[in-house]
């Protein structure tokens, strides 16, 4: 796995060949979560919350979630009962000071309004205990897969701004720079009627595609497509802070 580790001085995208591997590879590497008492924000459909549950029956973990629908589908899930769901915006979080050993955003920050971006790493800060971890991952602005999705969603600004708000978590003297990391995921889609439902019309985004664009969208897709599906492989970026005693 290709690493770039700095105090202070980060990048938002790397430029050296990194290693393709799933996330959970990532996480279960570089954080103690053995008994760890977590907050995931931004958990969307509970997948990441889901393994790590299942894989170390010993952590807790608590996970937010703000699209209201979202929240109620995962409320229904049959998860391991050492997670616990709960409706609400990572600017937020209410949960006492000093609670979790470890902060996990899978993919979330950069949804998150960008005025309250600060406001979120002060958050994550309150409630992490002194030394406790941010395991910040983001989806890096490159790949065939962003290019299909730029078409409709253009996330290059956005990400952007996850990323400075991420530098200025570390400048400020809030947190320190444990690791940066750099990997390449897979996302794998049945067919475009799977990635319509997965990505077109999920409920935290309204995404408005008229018939022109629509029909561009599934072209670009078939391009991918094979008769085991479509795949893709995305660059991502995991920032891991440490909270300053």
């Amino acid at each position: 796995m290709s690493a770039a580790v700095s105090p202070i001085r980060l990048q938002i995208a790397s430029s050296e060949s990194v290693r393709e591997c799933d996330e959970a590879t990532v996480y279960q590497h570089c954080l103690p979560l053995a008994g760890a008492r977590i907050l995931e924000l931004g958990c969307g459909t509970a997948v990441h919350t889901i393994a790590i549950a299942s894989h170390e029956p010993s952590v807790s973990i608590t996970a937010y979630e703000i699209d209201a629908i979202q929240h109620h589908k995962n409320e229904m899930l049959t998860a391991p009962p050492n997670i616990l769901f709960k409706f609400g915006g990572a600017q937020a979080i209410a949960e006492p000071d000093n609670t979790f050993e470890i902060v996990m955003m899978f993919k979330s920050l950069h949804h998150v309004p960008l005025e309250q971006l600060d406001q979120v790493f002060a958050e994550i800060a309150r409630v992490l205990k002194p030394g406790g971890l941010a395991y910040l991952s983001e989806p890096v602005f490159a790949g065939p897969f962003n290019e299909l999705l730029r078409l409709f969603h253009d996330e290059e600004h956005v990400r952007r701004a996850a990323f400075e708000a991420t530098c200025r978590a570390v400048s400020s003297g809030k947190f320190s720079s444990v690791e940066e990391i750099f990997f390449t995921s897979s996302v794998r889609f049945e067919d475009f009627a799977d990635f319509e439902h997965k990505v077109i019309n999920v409920t935290h985004s309204n995404h408005q595609l008229d018939a022109d664009l629509f029909n561009l969208v599934k072209k670009k897709f078939e391009q991918s497509q094979s008769p085991d599906g479509a795949q893709f492989s995305t660059p991502m970026r995991v920032n891991i802070l440490k909270k300053r005693s």
